[in-house]
């Protein structure tokens, strides 16, 4: 086959199809592009990392490698990387959040939605509950993120199947992991495997500003926010700095659950959140013999609810494919969609989106400047 003209747009165009994967956005947005040529032997493009040791490079230059292989011809492809100086990153990063030093980027402005899953007490499936919203809702087509706020017991590295992967930095700026198309965050990110967390309040504050402040999520959707069980520091944090939040109180159907639970709707009221539901976890299940299990009995979630005035937003079953996905971090609303606990997690995705205010007369976040 010959080798038709090519020119530098339309090496550039080729580019534009590249997705950081990271930063989410095409290499030719981010700068990311030193040069460009093309001859009647060679197609050529120098692109620059934002870091040394950037953990997305090979799949950057194999990605720029099959763009330009699409369009080369009989031509050689040569990818060469390079790595930007601290002048130009500044400039990325700055570009990135619009400001030259952090700032909180979910004011009451924000067009995302923010959903914190609180509980009264541990061990009631909070984690499971947030991890399977939040893939449910990402692979809608939504642009989702996730923090783990619960400092001592995090677990959504492990449900999504990132554990041991580590932010990148890029000077001041935090580019979270990705598990399943969700944008994450936790503080097991920045500890070794089985170190315990022993922080006390101002240190669990300064952790939860960090994370909606240093991290670069960029345009969500919707933002979910895993705290910890109880009424503690970080709960009281959150409501701090997020007031205009919503949220959802996880509860099982046994009473000595659903009577903490309420107190943790009580406490987000008193910081000005909005509560808006509740889930009940663990409702009664069938064995893969078709018999019922109903271990934890029932009611607790409508007590919750009556006694917060909210709806019960839905019921997930036990389910062993639920537990089992969670095991290894693959979530049951991904690995088994037609199990009951999924088809339970659809239904109150739909609840939920039933509880959002309206927008409108929201002004859009852009500046003048």
């Amino acid at each position: 086959m010959a080798n038709g003209r090519l020119r530098d747009d339309d090496i550039h165009a080729a580019l534009a199809t590249v997705i950081d994967p990271e930063l989410r956005r095409p290499l030719t947005e981010l700068d990311m592009v030193d040069s460009v040529s093309a001859d009647d032997e060679t197609v050529r493009a120098v692109i620059a990392l934002t870091i040394v040791g950037c953990p997305a490079s090979d799949r950057i230059e194999r990605d720029v490698r099959d763009a330009l292989t699409a369009i080369a011809g009989e031509r050689q492809v040569d990818v060469q990387l390079t790595v930007m100086d601290a002048a130009r990153r500044g400039r990325l990063i700055e570009a990135l959040r619009g400001s030259k030093t952090p700032q909180m980027v979910f004011g009451p402005d924000s067009l995302t939605r923010i959903v914190a899953i609180t509980s009264g007490k541990g061990g009631v499936g909070k984690s499971t509950v947030t991890a399977n919203l939040a893939a449910l809702a990402a692979s809608k087509g939504l642009r989702v993120g996730v923090i783990d706020a619960d400092v001592f017991g995090f677990s959504i590295p492990q449900l999504f199947g990132v554990a041991g992967e580590k932010p990148t930095r890029l000077d001041d700026m935090i580019l979270p992991p990705i598990g399943h198309d969700v944008k994450l965050m936790s503080i097991g990110m920045f500890v070794e495997a089985d170190t315990p967390v022993s922080w006390r309040g101002p240190m669990l504050h300064r952790t939860v500003n960090q994370f909606l402040t240093d991290v670069y999520y960029g345009d969500l959707d919707l933002l979910f926010v895993d705290l910890p069980p109880g009424t503690g520091d970080v709960a009281i944090s959150l409501g701090q700095l997020l007031p205009h939040s919503d949220v959802v109180v996880v509860t099982t159907p046994q009473s000595s659950a659903s009577d903490v639970a309420i107190r943790s709707g009580l406490v987000a009221r008193q910081t000005g959140q909005r509560v808006v539901g509740v889930i009940e976890t663990m409702s009664a299940g069938s064995l893969p013999g078709g018999q019922a299990v109903d271990l934890f009995g029932s009611g607790g979630g409508a007590e919750v609810a009556s006694k917060l005035e909210v709806p019960v937003l839905g019921s997930i079953p036990l389910s062993v494919p639920l537990r089992e996905s969670g095991d290894a971090g693959h979530p049951v609303v991904l690995s088994h969609p037609n199990d009951p606990a999924s088809v339970a997690f659809r239904d109150v995705l739909t609840a939920l989106e039933g509880t959002r205010q309206s927008r409108v007369g929201t002004p859009l976040p852009v500046s003048t400047s």
